[in-house]
């Protein structure tokens, strides 16, 4: 099909040119050999009357024209796939739709997992796929990559739909034979200890806020790719874990590990979901939000942390 002389069917392949930047890898990504990728191109290039891809160096770059139609082209398929995805009824029972969502394991563990419980009893023939949150997780949702993505409320996108799902706070973890420790941790007894620390896609929050606020951080001891690894790693030992509030809570219910309250101050967490704004009126997107909307509003607040004890 044409519009105004350009075959719409090219519009994949210069949206794949535009983000890829290679016509092997754009190739790639619509699963077409080099050669139709290479006379798609020359296609585009007849229609615009300009090079789009050129090479500078050893590297390839777009065009001055191609740079203005990068985020044009980006939202006019997104718009075109939200429009073509949207149909007039959901209906979970028979649905086979595959849902991607960005989420660390904490926020699997202390909200989805009572979600996903209620999809497989449901909707028996839709799939979910889950994503560490990481640096790109934002692009990925303007890009219609991703469904949903569940962040901290500071990475949130201003560009797409969101709402607040819940907040906590943070506490430590330790061994319950840990005797030297008792039911608060100071300052100086927190930079002092030798700690077990998540690393996954760049340092967690806590530790970030932590680095800023004291100019360094503790001694790390063990380092892991997942938060429910933190729990049995202090086991039988002196190490010190710092979790969620609310994975904490659960930690201490399956581990011999106790509660142990940061007796200094800490950044409060505001979980958020987030989803393109062309999904807004999906029904199948706003079912699943819905979901795990309602499953967040369930969760009981996390108190605020008592104030530092004096000294």
């Amino acid at each position: 099909m044409r519009y105004q002389r350009l075959d719409l069917n090219l519009l994949t392949a210069l949206r794949a040119l535009l983000t890829e930047r290679n016509v092997t890898r754009a190739g790639e990504s619509l699963h077409v050999s080099q050669s139709a990728m290479s006379g798609m191109l020359a296609r585009l290039r007849e229609y615009f009357d300009d090079a789009l891809i050129v090479p500078v160096g050893r590297r390839m770059e777009l065009t001055p024209l191609a740079e203005t139609l990068t985020e044009r082209v980006n939202d006019l398929m997104l718009r075109l796939d939200a429009t073509l995805a949207t149909r007039p009824g959901f209906d979970p029972a028979t649905s086979r739709r595959q849902f991607s969502i960005v989420a660390s394991d904490y926020v699997t563990h202390v909200l989805l997992l009572d979600v996903l419980r209620q999809v497989h009893h449901e909707a028996p023939g839709v799939s979910i796929e889950f994503r560490q949150p990481s640096n790109t997780a934002g692009i990925d949702l303007e890009n219609g990559e991703v469904d949903f993505v569940i962040n901290p409320a500071r990475f949130i996108s201003p560009n797409q739909s969101s709402t607040v799902l819940f907040e906590d706070s943070y506490h430590a973890v330790v061994d319950r034979a840990h005797g030297d420790i008792g039911d608060r941790l100071t300052l100086a007894q927190y930079q002092a200890a030798r700690h077990v620390t998540l690393e996954n896609n760049g340092r967690p929050q806590f530790e970030t806020w932590f680095l800023s606020e004291h100019g360094g951080l503790p001694r790390t001891e063990v380092t892991v790719n997942s938060f429910a690894l933190l729990p049995p790693l202090v086991l039988g030992t002196r190490r010190v874990a710092t979790l969620h509030t609310r994975m904490a809570q659960q930690a201490c219910a399956q581990w011999p590990v106790r509660m142990v309250q940061l007796d200094f101050e800490v950044p409060r967490l505001v979980e958020t979901l987030q989803w393109h704004r062309y999904r807004d009126l999906d029904p199948g997107s706003q079912w699943l939000r819905e979901k795990i909307i309602a499953q967040a509003a369930t969760m009981a607040a996390v108190p605020a942390l008592r104030s530092p004890a004096p000294g």
